[in-house]
Parts: structure tokens; C-alpha cells; sequence
């Protein structure tokens, strides 16, 4: 499983014409589900973005409080193309990706996990075009990916 977390001052989704979630300063983290992701990928996951250290401490220190420290929402948005693989060709190959049945399953998954440690969690639409907007605030721009913790 692979997160992009962004910091962000302020962010949105939406598909069409529909406002799906808004966040005014937090985290935007795009979840792509790999072939072989089960639960444990999703405690992995789950348990870094809440506990990863990137905004400002009270004392001005950087990288100081986490998400829960600070209490700021998360936008969670789908995102199968983080498994896209250009090492062939000019087109990226999604073979690593799961499909979207079992896909769908590991976001809610991460979505619940999320909200069970009691933060503002907005999200995307599961499969759908969506258009995303943020402001990165700092830039600061995060991968976690559960198949290289060790």
C-alpha cells in the first residue's frame, strides 16, 4: 500500500459539479492498493500518517506534532495511479495495482481506521474522476509505502 501525504493549508474534491470534501488545513493523503495489501498494509499505513511529525511544534520547532497532536483534518483520496510503472514503454502498466473489488475494500478500511482516532476525516469517490485541489503548505510531500518498512 502506498500513501502520498500532503500538508496542506487548504484542499478539495470534487467530481462533476459535486463538492465531495473540503479541508482547511491538515493532511491530503492519496491511498493507492497494491495487488498483494491485506490488513496488516493498512495498520502500517494507518499508523504512520497518524503519527508522522510535520507541522510546526508550539515552540516554532519544524516537524515537531503530528495530525493528532495538532488536530487538523485529513482529505483521503483514492488513487490507483501510485502504482503506475513506466520502466517499459511510454505508457504506465497498472499490473501491480489491485483490483478495484479488493481495492475497495482496504481504502474503507484506511478511511475507518482514520476516523476511529477521532480526527475530521473528509474523502473522495472510490473510482471516480475527480478533480483535487490543494495548497501544499511548505512544500511537504510524504511516500509511505507499507512494502519497504524494513
Amino acid at each position: 500500500m502506498r500513501a502520498v501525504i500532503q500538508r496542506v493549508s487548504h484542499a478539495s474534491v470534487q467530481a462533476g459539479d459535486r463538492r465531495l470534501g473540503q479541508i482547511d488545513g491538515g493532511l491530503v493523503v492519496f491511498i493507492g492498493i497494491g495487488r498483494d495489501d491485506g490488513p496488516e498494509d493498512v495498520a502500517y499505513v494507518v499508523r504512520k500518517i497518524l503519527d508522522v511529525r510535520i507541522f510546526e511544534g508550539e515552540s516554532g520547532r519544524l516537524m515537531d506534532r503530528s495530525v493528532v497532536d495538532t488536530g487538523f483534518a485529513l482529505l483521503v483520496v483514492s488513487q490507483f495511479t501510485l502504482y503506475g510503472d513506466v520502466r517499459k514503454g511510454r505508457r504506465p502498466a497498472f499490473d501491480a495495482a489491485a483490483p478495484p473489488e479488493s481495492a475497495r475494500v482496504l481504502y474503507e478500511s484506511v478511511v475507518r481506521e482514520l476516523r476511529a482516532a477521532r480526527l475530521h476525516v473528509e474523502t473522495g469517490e472510490f473510482q471516480a474522476m475527480m478533480q483535487v485541489s490543494l495548497v501544499n503548505d511548505g512544500p511537504v510531500t510524504i511516500l509511505i509505502d507499507s512494502q519497504r518498512q524494513f
